[in-house]
């Protein structure tokens, strides 16, 4: 059995990226960054697979590649 995917918070992400926050959304609505998955009312996190593959090659990262991975949902 595979461990299940972990989604980490924007602050991580920031660790991990050396982005500030509103740069990580200005990516995001660029199509240029992975997008969050909602959490609940007042949460958001990120795949850290997603976050693994940006930080590896963030030229090439699309959007709409991200579903390559298959990732699945954060819902659990």
């Amino acid at each position: 059995m595979s461990a299940p995917e972990r989604i980490i918070r924007i602050k991580t992400v920031q660790d991990r990226t050396g982005l500030s926050r509103s740069t990580i959304y200005r990516k995001i609505a660029e199509g240029t960054f992975p997008r969050q998955q909602k959490l609940g009312v007042h949460g958001a996190g990120w795949h850290e697979s997603a976050i693994s593959r940006w930080v590896a090659n963030p030229a090439a990262y699309r959007a709409d590649n991200d579903n390559e991975a298959g990732t699945g949902d954060a819902r659990g």
